[in-house]
């Protein structure tokens, strides 16, 4: 799009005389990450031209309410957006609003874009989990305010202000009942165990523990999903990982662990330390930068990129030498969303780049199509992949 194209759009816009084909153009513009300073020069322009005052900016919550008014119509591709206002309230200013002068792009993100992009699809994921505790009752995580939340079998649960969970020992503590830590699709969560263990949850997955964590003199957790780990050292009190057919022993170290169902292996990958795998009568060691696959029954050691192994705990998708298919479940995990194949979408397909986490998945999905391999095309939950 020229900037001829961008001035006719935005002053037809001002004058309320759009199209629908033109209106939703200019809105997909709005939302283009990579438009913000042609379209902020235009309506600082328009906006100068209005007061005569550089210093007078439109007031936050009136910004908020015109820019949702112009994205809440559905657009071709969900999109979230960072979008900025230039605010400094100014009671002068209300009075002079116009549409069109609420779109300016600074640091601050609109609260509307940020209210839309939770219920669109193709949002990135969030810091969120559900925990259920020997009792049975349930705590969303994500609406729990700091402080503490329960107390099971003499170990106090707290949320903190940073939103880790976190268990302490106040008193005489029994491996009464269990908790489940668990999150869903687009979701990830952090905890701290009683022993001070650190674990990162990843999307889809559950962690589950006794409230003390020792059973029969182990620490123990039980992993469905995708998890890493940091291990606090305590030679006295060995700690167990039992996942989908193996078990991890770990005496300190830092690893992952990827065991979700719908991935061929079960791999446990070592960053720090030492740790043996155990399945059925085999038991093997790996080392760091090596990693451990289960499949089928038979545990073989493979050295691996560790960084590419913890993007999604860097808050990122490293698909530098990734499996193609595989790269589109950790999406699809992340984004909530389902991925149906065209039938001519080889399996050996390998996946390149690099991408946050944080971006839309129309972002995610338009960097990997600039590699040619294959087209997207995304209606409601679903990713079309076509060659």
């Amino acid at each position: 799009m020229d900037t001829n194209n961008i001035d006719a759009l935005y002053k037809r816009y001002l004058e309320k005389n759009m199209s629908p084909q033109e209106l939703e153009e200019f809105r997909l513009l709005i939302l283009d990450t990579g438009r913000e300073d042609l379209l902020g020069e235009r309506m600082e322009r328009h906006w100068n031209e209005l007061t005569g005052d550089t210093m007078i900016f439109l007031p936050e919550n009136k910004a908020d309410q015109i820019f949702s008014g112009i994205i809440s119509q559905p657009l071709p591709k969900a999109r979230k957006v960072r979008l900025l206002s230039r605010i400094s309230i100014a009671a002068a200013a209300v009075g002079i609003i116009v549409v069109g002068i609420s779109l300016f792009f600074t640091s601050h993100k609109f609260k509307a874009a940020k209210e839309l992009a939770n219920q669109t699809h193709g949002a990135p994921g969030m810091n969120s989990a559900t925990l259920t505790l020997s009792n049975g009752r349930a705590i969303r995580l994500s609406d729990a305010a700091s402080g503490e939340l329960a107390a099971d079998a003499g170990v106090v649960i707290s949320k903190s202000p940073t939103g880790q969970l976190i268990y302490e020992i106040k008193g005489n503590s029994g491996h009464k009942g269990i908790n489940k830590l668990s999150t869903a699709n687009g979701e990830t969560y952090q905890i701290r165990l009683p022993d001070g263990s650190d674990v990162w949850l990843n999307a889809a997955s559950s962690l589950s523990y006794a409230p003390d964590l020792v059973i029969d003199g182990k620490r123990s957790v039980q992993l469905e999903g995708e998890a890493y780990f940091s291990i606090t050292r305590d030679q006295a009190h060995p700690f167990i990982v039992q996942s989908k057919d193996q078990q991890i022993e770990v005496l300190g170290t830092q690893f992952n662990v990827n065991a979700y169902a719908d991935e061929p292996v079960v791999a446990t990958t070592l960053l720090n330390g030492a740790v043996s795998i155990i399945t059925g009568k085999q038991k093997k060691r790996i080392y760091p930068g090596e990693q451990a696959q289960l499949s089928a029954g038979q545990l073989s050691i493979q050295k691996v990129e560790v960084d590419n192994i913890i993007d999604w705990k860097n808050g990122d998708f490293a698909l530098n030498h990734v499996e193609f298919k595989t790269a589109m479940r950790k999406i699809a995990r992340w984004y909530d969303m389902e991925i149906v194949y065209d039938q001519g979408v080889p399996d050996n397909l390998e996946s390149g780049g690099w991408i946050s986490r944080k971006q839309p998945l129309s972002a995610v999905l338009k960097s990997i199509e600039a590699s040619g391999l294959v087209k997207f095309r995304v209606e409601g939950r679903k990713i079309y992949v076509m060659q």
